[in-house]
């Protein structure tokens, strides 16, 4: 068995992972934040972030919300959950997601079974370093339409096409909203107070709509 180890984010890479001992870790971890697990034909990360990593995902998935209020876009966030799939042998832990095109279809559900349900619409990726084990293959095979990736100084969206994810200037699940805007918002964020900054988010979306 391999073990592979990336500081600051404290990835660890396990190769030969049976697809029960994924199982296992998951269920001896549901009550926990982290640390968090992707799982990949075989190949198992645990990641623990760091307090600047999840600042950056709660600063984006705050992002979202206030800005989806704002367009009068109905959401929903289910946050880090574990989706997974088995007879595909994937699975992964986002740092956020959210159902917007397909939120009616989970209305009401606390529990997903993706062979049956739809994957979220939008994921948020954190990526301050390059991760042990690339997840866009992940996502795309279980069909996640939408995926925003953030490396610490720009913001990214990409969009599924014919099952490759491509660079895309505008987000499809809120219309409007570009790589550009977010990339902006979320440097703000860090010279901002939290009130001030949420005041200039609303205030944008509500210029923009006059």
């Amino acid at each position: 068995m391999a073990i592979a180890i990336s500081p600051p984010e404290q990835r660890i890479l396990l190769d030969n992972i049976t697809w029960e001992t994924y199982e296992s870790l998951l269920q001896a971890h549901c009550d926990r934040s982290v640390p968090r697990f992707t799982y990949d034909r075989g190949q198992l990360e645990i990641m623990s972030p760091p307090i600047e990593h999840e600042e950056l995902k709660d600063t984006v998935t705050l992002l979202v919300n206030s800005l989806a209020e704002e367009m009068g876009i109905n959401t929903r966030s289910f946050g880090s959950a574990t989706f997974r799939r088995a007879d595909l042998q994937r699975g992964f832990e986002p740092d956020g997601c959210f159902y917007e095109q397909s939120v009616t279809r989970i209305q009401g559900r606390t529990e997903l079974d993706l062979t049956v349900d739809p994957p979220p619409d939008l994921v948020i990726e954190i990526d301050l370093t390059s991760p042990s084990l690339p997840k866009f293959p992940i996502f795309a095979q279980l069909g996640v339409p939408e995926v925003w990736r953030a490396d610490g100084s720009q913001m990214h969206i990409f969009c599924l096409e014919g099952g490759q994810y491509v660079a895309h200037a505008e987000s499809s699940i809120l219309i409007g909203i570009t790589a550009g805007v977010i990339t902006r918002f979320v440097r703000e964020s860090y010279t901002l107070d939290r009130l001030t900054w949420l005041h200039r988010v609303r205030a944008w979306v509500q210029q923009r709509e006059t």
